[in-house]
C-alpha cells in the first residue's frame, strides 16, 4: 500500500508534467506550517532557474492543473511560489478504510528478506546487568522489531564478554579461595562436578573483588594475566570452570533480560569467534595488509581524507595476546559465515566510536565482509542522574538493571494503590507501566544524545511519558467496552467516515503518517521518531475524545464509523508500542 505522500506526490509530479516542467518538481512534504495547510510542495522555485519564470507562476500553473484532484479539496500558490495542500475528507477516510483492512496497516515491505545482524547485548559474564545495559538492551530490541515489522530478516545477538581478563581473575581468585577443587591440579584426569562451585551470587562477589586486589597487587594481576593464557590455550580446568561461569552467569542474564522483555535470537560469545582467528590472521599476513609495529600486530586503517588521527587496528599484541579488536574482527567472518548479512549494526556506547572506526576500516581493507556489506555504529548517549552525572544509587554505587525496573515498578505502585483492584493486578499493572515508563524515557531521545533519568517525570500520565501513552490506551479501550454494552447498534456495515470536525480530521491525518514514520525510523534507525509519532497521535486521540460525543451519539452510523476509527487508533498504538518493547494493560 503506497504511502499517502507517494500518492499526493504522484499527482503533483503529472501536474508539473502536464504543464511541461520536470516531473521531479513535485516532490511533495509534511507542512511546516500546520495552521495554513497540511502538505507543501516547493519545486516551483526550483524550476523557476531552470525554465527561467517567475516560481509563483509555474505555482499558479501547476495549481489549476490540480482543480480536480480527486484527493486535494484545497491547492493555491503563495508567494513567493510555494503550494499549498490541503486533502479531501473522502481521500482521508478511503486510505483510513484500506489501512484498517490491510495486513500490516498497509505498510510497505522495504525489507525484502534482507538479514541484518544487530549486536545490543554486550554484557560480560559473571557481572550482574546495570543501569549501562539498559539503553543497548532497549534501543536494540526495538530497532530488531522494527526492522522485522518492515520485512527485514533480523538476527539479534547478545555477544557476551566471556573470554577476556575477568575470567582469568576470578578462577585467580577461586584457586585462592578454595584450592583443593579438582580444576586446580593440573594432574587430575577424572570428571569434573556437574554442578558449580558457586551461585551467582558468590560469582557477583569474587569478581569485583579479584578485580579490586589486582589494582593493588602485581603478584595477583600476573596470575590472573597467565590464567586467561592458558584458559585460552584450552587448559582443561580452567576450560571446565569457565563453562561453569557460562552457566550460572547465563541463567541469570536470561532471567533479567526476561524482565525487561528483550531477547536474542542468538546467544553469541568473544569465545565463539576464537576458532576463527588463526586463519583470519594468515590471511591478513598473506595479503600483505598485517604488519609487525613495535613488535604488535597491526593494520594500517587511516585514510587520506581523515582530518583527526587514526591509529592502527592492532591484532596481535607482543606477546601474541588477543584483543577485542581481534575478538570483534573475528566475529565478523563468523557472521558473514554463519548468516551472510547485508547489514551489521552495532548498538554500543558512543565512546566506542573509535574502536568500530577501525575495525570497520580493517574488516573492509582486509575483505573480511563483502563490498556491499553495510557496517553501522549506533553510538548511545549516558543515562544521567539529575545532578548531570551517569545515574547512580543513592550510596553512589551502579545500580543493578533489575533494582531500577523495581524501584520504577513501584514508583507507579504508589500512584496507583488507591485503586479499586486486587493488590496482585496492581502490581501486575505497575510493573507493566514503569517498563513503559523506563523504556519510552530512554528511546523518546535521540539514541546519541545523553538525557536525564527522571522517574517523577518519567511516571507521569500526563505530558510526553510512555504512561501517557498507555492511558490514552486504556481510555479508547473502555470507550470500546461501553459501546459492546450498549442495547442497540448501528446494523450496517461500518466503516470510518469523512471527518465532521476539526478535530476529527486532524485525529484522521495523523493515523495516514503511520507507513512513512515507521518506514523512515528504521531507515534512520531512529525509534523516537515512533515516540514523537504515537505521542502526537495520543494528543489528537484526546483533543477528538473531549470534543466528541461517541457514546451519546444519536447517529448510529455516526457513531459505529467513530468506533471504527478510535479502533484504528488503538490498534495503530498498540502496534507502535510493541515496536518499541512494550504492552498496555486493560485498565490502569
Amino acid at each position: 500500500m503506497k504511502k499517502i505522500l507517494d500518492l499526493i506526490a504522484l499527482e503533483m509530479e503529472n501536474a508539473f508534467a502536464d504543464c511541461g516542467y520536470d516531473k521531479n518538481y513535485g516532490r511533495v512534504t509534511l507542512s511546516n506550517r500546520p495552521d495554513l495547510c497540511q502538505y507543501q510542495c516547493s519545486g516551483a522555485l526550483a524550476a523557476a532557474k531552470a525554465y527561467k519564470k517567475a516560481p509563483i507562476a509555474i505555482a499558479g500553473e501547476v495549481v489549476q492543473k490540480l482543480a480536480d484532484s480527486p484527493s486535494m479539496s484545497e491547492v493555491t500558490a503563495v508567494m513567493p511560489g510555494f503550494i499549498n495542500i490541503k486533502l479531501r475528507e473522502s481521500f482521508l477516510a478511503e486510505y483510513l478504510k484500506k489501512m484498517q483492512e490491510s495486513d500490516r496497516f498497509g505498510c510497505e515491505d522495504t525489507g525484502n528478506g534482507e538479514t541484518i545482524v544487530i549486536d545490543y547485548g554486550g554484557p560480560n559474564v559473571a557481572k550482574p546487568l546495570h543501569v549501562g545495559h539498559l539503553r543497548p538492551a532497549i534501543i536494540g530490541e526495538s530497532l530488531k522489531r522494527i526492522g522485522r515489522f518492515v520485512g527485514y530478516h533480523v538476527v539479534g545477538d547478545v555477544h557476551l564478554g566471556d573470554w577476556g581478563l575477568q575470567i582469568g581473575l576470578i578462577i585467580t581468585e577461586l584457586k585462592e579461595r578454595k584450592p583443593e577443587l579438582p580444576y586446580f591440579d593440573p594432574d587430575y584426569t577424572g570428571e569434573y562436578p556437574k554442578e558449580p562451585p558457586f551461585t551467582i551470587s558468590e560469582l557477583e562477589e569474587i569478581y569485583p573483588s579479584a578485580s579490586a586486589r589486582s589494582k593493588e597487587d602485581n603478584e595477583f594481576a600476573k596470575k590472573a594475566h597467565d590464567a586467561t593464557y592458558e584458559l585460552q590455550n584450552g587448559r582443561r580446568g580452567y576450560i571446565a570452570l569457565w563453562q561453569h561461569i557460562l552457566d550460572v552467569s547465563i541463567t541469570d542474564l536470561k532471567k533479567n533480560y526476561d524482565n525487561l522483555d528483550v531477547s536474542f535470537d542468538v546467544w553469541k560469545k568473544e569465545s565463539d569467534a576464537q576458532p576463527y582467528i588463526p586463519e583470519m590472521i594468515e590471511k591478513m599476513k598473506a595479503g600483505g595488509h598485517a604488519h609487525l609495529s613495535q613488535g604488535a600486530l597491526v593494520v594500517d586503517v587511516k585514510e587520506e581524507s581523515d582530518k583527526k588521527e587514526i591509529p592502527p587496528c592492532m591484532l596481535l599484541k607482543s606477546d601474541g595476546a588477543t584483543l577485542y579488536s581481534t575478538t570483534d574482527l573475528a566475529t565478523l567472518v563468523e557472521r558473514e559465515a554463519l548468516f551472510h548479512p547485508e547489514q551489521v549494526i552495532y548498538v554500543v556506547d558512543k565512546r566506542q566510536e573509535m574502536h568500530f572506526t577501525q575495525i570497520f576500516r580493517c574488516a573492509r581493507k582486509t575483505g573480511i565482509v563483502r563490498d556491499d556489506t553495510k557496517l553501522t555504529f549506533i553510538g548511545f548517549g549516558t543515562m544521567n542522574g539529575k545532578d548531570g552525572k551517569p545515574f547512580k544509587t543513592r550510596d553512589g554505587g551502579i545500580m543493578r538493571l533489575e533494582d531500577l525496573i523495581r524501584d520504577i515498578s513501584d514508583a507507579v505502585y504508589e500512584k496507583m494503590e488507591d485503586r479499586d483492584m486486587p493488590e496482585e493486578e496492581a502490581r501486575k499493572i505497575s510493573r507493566i507501566v514503569g517498563l513503559s515508563a523506563l523504556k519510552y524515557g530512554d528511546l523518546s531521545n535521540q539514541a546519541s544524545k545523553d538525557y536525564v533519568f527522571d522517574v517523577d517525570r518519567f511516571i507521569s500520565f500526563e505530558g510526553n511519558t510512555g504512561p501517557y501513552i498507555l492511558y490514552t490506551i486504556v481510555r479508547i479501550k473502555s470507550i470500546l467496552a461501553k459501546y459492546e454494552e450498549l442495547p442497540e447498534k448501528y446494523e450496517g456495515k461500518a466503516v470510518i467516515l469523512p471527518a465532521r470536525s476539526e478535530s476529527e480530521k486532524a485525529l484522521q491525518l495523523e493515523l495516514v503518517k503511520l507507513n512513512e514514520v515507521i518506514e523512515l525510523s528504521f531507515a534512520d534507525l531512529a525509534p523516537h521518531r515512533i515516540c514523537q509519532y504515537i505521542f502526537d497521535l495520543a494528543n489528537a486521540f484526546n483533543k477528538f475524545y473531549h470534543e466528541t460525543k461517541i457514546i451519546a451519539q444519536s447517529d448510529q452510523e455516526v457513531q459505529a464509523g467513530y468506533i471504527r476509527l478510535i479502533t484504528l487508533t488503538k490498534d495503530v498504538l498498540e502496534q507502535c508500542i510493541s515496536l518499541l518493547g512494550f504492552e498496555a494493560p486493560d485498565r490502569m
